[in-house]
């Protein structure tokens, strides 16, 4: 598969991405446009993932910026955990343990095949700061190994203005949660 977008799509993403930033000035303050404009320009499998993550309405957008490394740290920004990427169960483990009504997918599996990350919990706190997101939904998160060995997996959401981390078996899928991503270019 092509990771490569045509012409006309690369237009209508960064379009699509710059009325974001600047609609979201909140979310990086200090930084420029044309700046990361230029970041994403030259990392076209860096663009294929982000219009992944376009395409399933993560509404991904600039949240940081890391000089160590010269990057642009992107997040999932939609209100709600983005609707393409919901009913998933944590990962393939899991998909293969359940014996009736499987999902279609993992949060792990879709994550990977988009060439981002899940959210670490600390990752999804820091989002939260930006604005309120899952107040209806709720999102997987990187779950540490110890948990997921003993078959749990970690969840995210915002109720009662509060940020709660859920478990659950990491075979559970439910029609409100899915998952945010994280990429740096």
């Amino acid at each position: 598969m092509t990771k490569e977008l045509s012409l006309e799509q690369r237009e209508e993403l960064l379009g699509a991405m710059k009325d974001r930033f600047e609609k979201n000035m909140h979310r990086h303050k200090d930084l420029e446009w044309g700046e990361v404009e230029a970041k994403l320009e030259a990392n076209t499998e860096k663009l294929w993932s982000l219009n992944e993550m376009e395409t399933t309405s993560g509404e991904p957008d600039v949240v940081g910026y890391d000089k160590k490394t010269d990057e642009y740290i992107f997040y999932d920004c939609s209100a709600e955990s983005p609707k393409g990427r919901r009913s998933v169960c944590y990962d393939r483990e899991a998909l293969e343990s359940r014996k009736k009504h499987k999902p279609e997918n993992t949060a792990i599996d879709l994550a990977a095949a988009m060439g981002i990350e899940l959210l670490t919990e600390e990752q999804y706190r820091e989002l939260q700061e930006m604005d309120q997101f899952d107040k209806k939904t709720s999102s997987w998160v990187q779950t540490p190994a110890a948990i997921r060995k003993l078959g749990g997996a970690i969840f995210c959401d915002r109720r009662y203005d509060t940020v709660f981390v859920y478990h659950n078996g990491a075979e559970s899928y439910y029609a409100a949660r899915g998952f945010r991503g994280s990429l740096r270019v």
